[in-house]
């Protein structure tokens, strides 16, 4: 979960929730969705609608200064108990330095929040001491792989809605980290399925545009199974429809799932709780894929797919000089895979 030390996106929403609104909000990171969802909650629970027209500031970094943000949190609210001055783009403001001596005396009439995407402040600097007396820094970090489905669930959750496990790993393997697409597919989702439904694969590929027959979490799959009648039927597919198959992807796909695998050999139980906590995983992609993958390939057998699919990778790059179809590398590479 993106998080800074001592405080986190759930706390800060509860917090606000209540009415409970700290003068500065330094709001930072890597994650832009964490970012844009509090300074939207801010705004939305500090000024009624009608209050905003004369008390919402909206300010750019790279438009304005230090100062001009200084002496914008300094002006007071209009016919309200508060104003909100929000800052995007603050990486890109110049005097940031400012704010460390307005963060010392802060106007408690104002809620000041600096959004800082991709990167941090400094936090040796004055300015982000001083913040942190009097106000928050939240550092919104990406969510790893592993973390994806926890944030799917959840958001379904809250629109009063499930989603089958399957349907959810697929979902995230097609949009991978990025959490305001992610989000965005979910809402239309959310919209298609209606309340009292789970969501299941075939509204994800009704509804995202993914196949769930043919793509490369199902390849992974049948791989895991050593199933090699769908696993054939798959590779068929990709090498007949080369618009829909994209050899680096798949081969990136593969080769984290066996390096996994691999490290999955040597874990210190091999329960699948146990197994999911060592690879940072769901225990359902444990039971899904890792166990039975175990089952079907040696360690020996692992290492040996592990250096194929790098050979694959230098060969579809041209390495070697001798020129073969990305179908026909990803046919070489299966058949060693299940044999």
């Amino acid at each position: 979960m993106a998080k800074k030390t001592g405080i986190t996106y759930e706390d800060i929403v509860r917090q606000v929730q209540a009415g409970e609104f700290k003068p500065i909000y330094y709001l930072m990171g890597e994650e832009a969705y964490y970012i844009d969802r509090i300074s939207d909650f801010i705004v939305e629970k500090a000024l009624q609608e009608e209050e905003r027209d004369f008390n919402l500031t909206i300010l750019y970094g790279p438009q304005t200064t230090g100062e001009e943000v200084v002496n914008a949190a300094k002006r007071y609210p209009m016919m309200a108990e508060r104003q909100v001055v929000v800052v995007r783009e603050a990486q890109n403001l110049p005097h940031k330095e400012v704010l460390a001596f307005y963060a010392q005396k802060p106007m408690p009439s104002t809620v000041l929040v600096m959004c800082h995407k991709n990167g941090k402040l400094d936090g040796r600097t004055n300015v982000a001491k001083e913040i942190q007396k009097s106000g928050i820094v939240f550092e919104s970090n990406r969510l790893k792989d592993y973390q994806l489905p926890g944030f799917v669930q959840g958001y379904v959750r809250r629109k009063r809605l499930e989603i089958e496990p399957d349907a959810c790993e697929i979902l995230c393997e097609h949009v991978g980290a990025d959490l305001n697409r992610l989000a965005s597919e979910l809402d239309k989702l959310v919209m298609a399925v209606g309340e009292g439904r789970r969501i299941n694969s075939q509204d994800i590929q009704d509804n995202v545009g993914i196949s769930k027959e043919f793509n490369s979490f199902e390849l992974q799959a049948s791989l895991a199974e050593h199933d090699l009648m769908k696993t054939m039927r798959i590779v068929k597919y990709f090498d007949s429809n080369p618009k829909n198959f994209a050899l680096p992807a798949t081969l990136a796909t593969l080769f984290k799932f066996f390096s996994d695998l691999m490290i999955a050999y040597y874990a210190p139980s091999k329960a699948s709780a146990d197994i999911a906590a060592w690879l940072n995983q769901t225990e359902w992609q444990v039971r899904k894929n890792i166990i039975p993958a175990m089952q079907n390939y040696s360690a020996t057998k692992v290492y040996r797919i592990i250096s194929e699919i790098r050979r694959t990778d230098a060969a579809s790059k041209g390495v070697g000089g001798q020129k073969t179809s990305d179908g026909d590398l990803l046919k070489e590479l299966v058949f060693f895979i299940l044999h």
